[in-house]
C-alpha cells in the first residue's frame, strides 16, 4: 500500500479517505489484512484514535470486516457494501464517472416512475398542491436554475409517494450526484429532460388527478431519456 503522511486537519476523515481509495481502486485485495492499528499510526503520522476512527468508517461501510485475531481484512465491496459507497466510487474514480452516470439514472428512472405512481395513490391534497406549484414554476427555458428546479420537483414527488426507503436512496443519489458534479451531469445529456417544462407540467397534473398509470408512464419517459443518451455513449 501506498501511504504517505497526512495534514493534522481532519486527520480521521484524510485516512478513511486514503484507505477507502485503496479498497475501492483494488490496490488493497479482498482479504488482505490491513496494517496493524500502531503501524498505520506510524505510516500516516497520526495518532491511533484517528486510525481507529477511520477503521470503524470503514467497517461501517462494510469495506472491511475484523476476523479472528483482531486482523481487519478488507471485504468485496461489490458484496457487502450499500448505496452509500457511489459517493465514494464518484470521488476516488475506482469506477469510470460515465458508468456510474448512467446506473444512477437507470436507477433514478425505475424509483421515479413508481414513486410517481405511488405519489398519485398516497399524496395528500397538500403535497399534490407542492408538485403543482413546482411544475408551475420550472423554467421555460434550460438554465442554470433547472437542476435545483428538478430536484425540488421530484424531491416532492418522492414525498408524495409515502416510500421512506425512495427517500433515503434519493438522499444517496443527490450526493453522487454533488460528487460527480451536477454540471458534468447536466452535460452527459440531462438537457433533454431538464429542458422539457411541458413534460414536467403534464406530469403533475396527471398527479393531481390522482392518475397513476398515467403519471407513471411520463415519468418513465421523462426519466429514461438520458438513459439512452448515456447507454449510447458507453
Amino acid at each position: 500500500m501506498d501511504i504517505a503522511p497526512v495534514t493534522r486537519s481532519a486527520v480521521s476523515d484524510s485516512v478513511f479517505a486514503h484507505l477507502v481509495d485503496e479498497i475501492l481502486s483494488g490496490r488493497a485485495a479482498v482479504d488482505d489484512a490491513l496494517p496493524s492499528e500502531r503501524e498505520l499510526a506510524l505510516a500516516f503520522a497520526v495518532n491511533r484514535h484517528a486510525i481507529r476512527e477511520a477503521l470503524k468508517r470503514l467497517q461501517q461501510a462494510r469495506l472491511v470486516r475484523i476476523s479472528h485475531g483482531g486482523k481487519t481484512r478488507v471485504q468485496d465491496w461489490q458484496q457487502t457494501a450499500g448505496l452509500d459507497v457511489l459517493s465514494a466510487l464518484a470521488a476516488t474514480g475506482a469506477v469510470p464517472a460515465l458508468q456510474i452516470a448512467r446506473d444512477i439514472m437507470v436507477m433514478r428512472r425505475s424509483v421515479g416512475a413508481d414513486a410517481a405512481r405511488l405519489c398519485a395513490r398516497n399524496a395528500s391534497d397538500e403535497q399534490l398542491t407542492t408538485i403543482a406549484d413546482a411544475a408551475a414554476a420550472y423554467p421555460a427555458q434550460h438554465t442554470d436554475e433547472s437542476i435545483a428546479a428538478d430536484l425540488t420537483f421530484w424531491t416532492a414527488i418522492v414525498d408524495g409517494s409515502g416510500n421512506l426507503a425512495y427517500r433515503l436512496a434519493l438522499n444517496t443519489l443527490v450526493a453522487a450526484f454533488a460528487d460527480i458534479g451536477f454540471g458534468s451531469i447536466a452535460d452527459l445529456g440531462t438537457s433533454a429532460e431538464l429542458a422539457d417544462r411541458d413534460a414536467h407540467i403534464t406530469l403533475a397534473e396527471h398527479l393531481v388527478a390522482r392518475d397513476a398509470d398515467a403519471a407513471h408512464r411520463v415519468a418513465d419517459d421523462l426519466l429514461g431519456r438520458v438513459v439512452e443518451i448515456l447507454s449510447a455513449q458507453q
